[in-house]
């Protein structure tokens, strides 16, 4: 009796997590490497124009990765054409150089608040595209190659 009740618990949890989730999509970067130059655009339709969603970037970094933050410049834009620009940064490991985010073994896997309570003001196709703007510090020009971002990707959930 009681694997039933907990399965039935499992499954209305999992159920109701799915109901929040509105679109979410990774994409691989090449060798385990982020190019400066590599751009990922993730594109979705049509989002409940009436309620508030929260954005996150989702990334899988593996031990090669060699710093303790991350910059990112996300770019929205909207069904009319219009551009939103942010500057991002995000710490990699905590303080004594432990990395963040979940996993087992080599590869880390974190969701990263990118933006929230956004309400979109109109259906049609949004567009964020997502590339890095690590340097070196004093160093005015950017990193050609980023070792140890295995995976970027996007993720859209509704607001409870």
């Amino acid at each position: 009796m009681h694997r039933v009740l907990f399965a039935i618990a499992l499954l209305l949890f999992f159920t109701g997590c799915k109901d929040q989730l509105y679109y979410a999509s990774f994409q691989s970067t090449s060798d385990s490497a982020w190019d400066r130059d590599e751009v990922f655009e993730f594109n979705f339709s049509d989002p409940d124009t009436t309620r508030a969603h929260h954005l996150f970037i989702n990334l899988r970094n593996d031990n090669n990765y060699p710093y303790s933050n991350l910059f990112i410049i996300a770019e929205m834009e909207f069904p009319n054409g219009q551009t939103q620009r942010d500057t991002l940064e995000y710490e990699m490991t905590d303080p004594s150089g432990q990395w963040l985010g979940d996993g087992y073994g080599s590869v880390r896997e974190n969701k990263l608040w990118y933006k929230e309570n956004v309400v979109f003001p109109t259906s049609g196709v949004y567009t964020i595209s997502l590339s890095h703007a690590m340097r070196k510090n004093g160093q005015v020009e950017g990193l050609q190659s980023l070792p140890g971002i295995v995976d970027v990707g996007l993720q859209v959930e509704r607001k409870e």
